[in-house]
């Protein structure tokens, strides 16, 4: 077959495509080439950039948004310009960066990928927690520091088996966050979201209907709630006094779900032990943020999800949901306005 032939034939294969709007970041090459081949296959792809230069000349044709980390952001005026938009296809699982009654009125879906970041998000969770208690971070400095000679006894940590973990928040991260706690030996307590009584033995969970109980009895507390009205601001000044001067913060759900201004306090003036975090509110934060500096903080940039294994499967996911979204077909993954 000729390669005018073959330039033809992919020529009409790609006209046959849906049309989307992608983050820049795909365009750029921040991530592996193969995952944004994913998109690609299904898809004739449109950069935010790209748009941004010829916006008369895209958007009537894009069908989806394939958002990635919160871009391209969903803005009234950019939605409004897009008259064959069908669906918002969200990598991730939180969809607080979306305005649904919004999208909704527009007639345009909006999909998620539940169940496919649990396992990656627990993993980090329960990373950061032994990171910070057994000091990995600060050990790893020392180790390699120019003028070390010595063990510090400043990097004496705190013993996670055996200790009692509370979650708050037991959907499917929490659970893979107590089933990973459970191989620490861990006494899990959990609060918010009943689970049943197959699931709390399997992980040798105890409920907890106030959460003001769990904060006094835990060691380690870990944050892993969807960002909610109800649940924006959750961990304040009182709730951080509740816990012990021992205990260590762990987020893994959204940087606003906790008052930084009362972690910053409680960290300073020894309320608790230590937070880490793979989240905060802004990300990244200014540069001269006070968090930034305290010894007893521990912070990745939002990386949870950020495996080979998860993001391929994330990617995948927002791809079935969005042809379905554009086909007309059932969707897999839809979220409603509530």
């Amino acid at each position: 077959m000729s390669y005018f032939i073959l330039l033809s034939l992919t020529q009409v294969m790609e006209g046959d495509k849906p049309c989307a709007l992608i983050s820049d970041a795909w365009s750029e090459h921040d991530y592996p080439k193969e995952l944004s081949d994913l998109l690609k296959q299904n898809f004739h792809t449109i950069s935010y950039r790209e748009f941004l230069q010829n916006p008369v000349l895209h958007a009537p044709k894009i069908q989806a948004i394939l958002m990635w980390a919160q871009s391209p952001a969903a803005e009234p005026s950019l939605l409004r310009s897009l008259p064959s938009l069908k669906v918002i296809a969200n990598g991730g699982v939180g969809i607080d960066h979306l305005d649904l009654p919004f999208i909704a009125s527009l007639g345009v879906k909006v999909t998620n990928t539940p169940g496919v970041v649990s396992d990656a998000t627990a993993d980090i969770g329960m990373g950061l927690l032994l990171a910070s208690a057994r000091k990995i971070v600060q050990g790893h400095q020392v180790a390699v520091g120019h003028k070390t000679n010595n063990l510090p006894a400043s990097l004496m940590g705190f013993e996670v088996t055996g200790s009692t973990l509370g979650i708050i928040g037991m959907g499917h991260i929490g659970y893979k966050i107590a089933q990973r706690g459970k191989g620490f030996e861990m006494k899990i307590l959990y609060h918010n979201r009943n689970r049943s009584a197959e699931d709390e033995r399997a992980v040798g969970a105890t409920y907890c209907e106030n959460m003001d109980d769990l904060l006094r009895r835990s060691d380690f507390v870990m944050l892993a709630v969807n960002l909610t009205p109800e649940t924006t601001g959750l961990i304040g000044q009182r709730e951080l006094s509740l816990m012990k001067p021992t205990a260590t913060l762990v987020n893994v759900s959204r940087g606003l779900v906790v008052d930084q201004d009362a972690l910053v306090k409680a960290l300073q003036s020894g309320t608790i032990h230590a937070a880490a975090l793979d989240v905060t509110h802004p990300e990244p934060l200014p540069r001269d943020h006070p968090l930034l500096g305290l010894p007893n903080v521990l912070i990745t940039p939002h990386v949870g999800t950020d495996t080979y294994q998860t993001t391929r499967r994330m990617v995948e996911v927002m791809v079935e949901n969005a042809r379905a979204a554009v086909n007309g077909l059932p969707i897999p993954n839809e979220v409603k306005p509530q």
